[in-house]
């Protein structure tokens, strides 16, 4: 059985949102799940869903809440204490060299000694990112890890990539991306010979700076092994162009929270507009149903979290605003990760 190893002392809403997501992750995928953190906390939280259950709007979006009781005797759940916490504030590097005791680095501990097959961190981004690294190390011909991010589209999702974890990149890394995530594509999203392009501000192959340019290069010259598109401009992402856009982290991370805000605030607007008058208030009624399909289509807890590419190990980081929805939903994530054996065939596709 897939065992996931979850800090569950990370993110905002921890560690009952995200004890409860674990749980519910172990019982709806059948696997085991090992909670990192206060020992006397978690079991508190395990006592109290147990007995009690717990609320989640599942991913709807509304202030309706289900009621969700599971009986936690009947799963396989590993605490392992961690006296120490990472808070976000904190420098990443320096955190996990002090706080060798901490939720995240125990969490790290248990993929890279076997104890644990993957595990999902919802707390600071960079201390998941650094842990992983110096905790499970890199692939072998890969330079940097990356993180993979799954947004939606019309038709098939898309991959982003680098969507944070480096900033500075050059166009032999950005290749590297290109192989994590066409690998990615198709062996955890299904989708056959995925297309890859470059995130650019044109078209045209000189088009955006010597990063852009060079990378256009050195794809282009393998561009039957890529099945190379091109240059990908901002307003074409969701359009179904193609299904993994390369970037360095610094473009993709602003392009993910340029995306969140933007959704949040098309929401924001048409709710207004809903209440604005009697016609808007009976429009909305009847346009209810809909709505709720399309934010269940757009809302990132849907899609868990994002794996960090080119660890030896499966690492998903989850926002740090998740619930316990999401947190169940990146135990979905890590789960086929494993099964699907992406970090074997990057390995493969790295040495071929």
């Amino acid at each position: 059985m897939t065992r996931i190893a979850i800090d569950a002392m990370g993110g905002d809403h921890a560690p009952h949102e995200i004890v409860a997501g674990a749980v519910w992750g172990a019982y709806e995928y059948g696997v085991a799940i090992e909670l990192v953190g206060k020992q006397d906390k978690i079991e508190q939280e395990l006592d109290r869903i147990s007995q009690e259950g717990f609320y989640s709007d599942c991913g709807k979006g509304g202030k309706r809440q289900k009621r969700i009781k599971i009986d936690t005797s009947k799963l396989d759940i590993k605490i392992t204490h961690a006296n120490e916490i990472i808070e976000m504030g904190e420098a990443p590097g320096q955190a996990i060299r002090k706080k060798k005791n901490s939720s995240i680095v125990l969490t790290v501990n248990s993929v890279a000694t076997g104890s644990s097959d993957a595990l999902v961190a919802a707390g600071s981004t960079g201390a998941a990112m650094a842990s992983s690294l110096f905790g499970l190390g890199r692939i072998p011909g890969i330079d940097r890890p990356a993180i993979a991010v799954t947004l939606p589209t019309m038709k098939k999702p898309i991959v982003i990539i680098d969507g944070g974890a480096n900033s500075n990149c050059t166009p032999q890394m950005l290749k590297q991306f290109a192989i994590m995530g066409q690998t990615f594509s198709k062996n955890v999203l299904g989708i056959e010979n995925p297309r890859v392009g470059v995130l650019n501000i044109g078209e045209e192959a000189g088009k955006g700076n010597e990063l852009a340019q060079q990378t256009y290069n050195l794809l282009e010259e393998e561009k039957e092994k890529f099945n190379f598109m091109g240059n990908v401009e901002g307003r074409e992402l969701f359009l179904n162009v193609c299904d993994v856009v390369v970037c360095d982290g610094f473009a993709g991370n602003v392009v993910l929270k340029v995306t969140e805000g933007t959704s949040s605030l098309l929401f924001k607007m048409i709710k207004s507009e809903f209440k604005s008058d009697f016609l808007g208030m009976l429009i909305g009624i009847l346009a209810k149903p809909f709505m709720k399909r399309i934010y269940e289509k757009i809302n990132y807890e849907e899609f868990g979290g994002c794996l960090l590419l080119g660890v030896k190990g499966i690492t998903v980081i989850s926002h740090g605003r998740s619930r316990a929805y999401a947190i169940k939903n990146a135990v979905r994530v890590a789960k086929e990760a494993v099964e699907t054996g992406v970090n074997r065939k990057i390995s493969e596709s790295i040495g071929a």
